[in-house]
């Protein structure tokens, strides 16, 4: 079942999952296609929220 990413172990488990998704050829519309595409977007959103990329300082890139 899938369901929202609430820790590291299931962050870790969702990016697994992705990556055997991947490794096979999976067809549009597929049960599988509907699975990698609904990962995909818990992670990103996992992502969004635990682990944020900071928005560079252009002061710092002129140094």
């Amino acid at each position: 079942m899938i369901g929202p990413i609430k820790n590291n172990e299931q962050y870790e488990e969702a990016l697994a999952n992705i990556y055997t998704l991947m490794q096979i050829d999976i067809s549009a519309d597929s049960k599988e296609s509907d699975e990698l595409e609904v990962l995909s977007i818990l992670v990103k959103d996992f992502e969004h929220t635990h682990f944020p990329i900071p928005k560079p300082n252009p002061l710092e890139a002129i140094g």
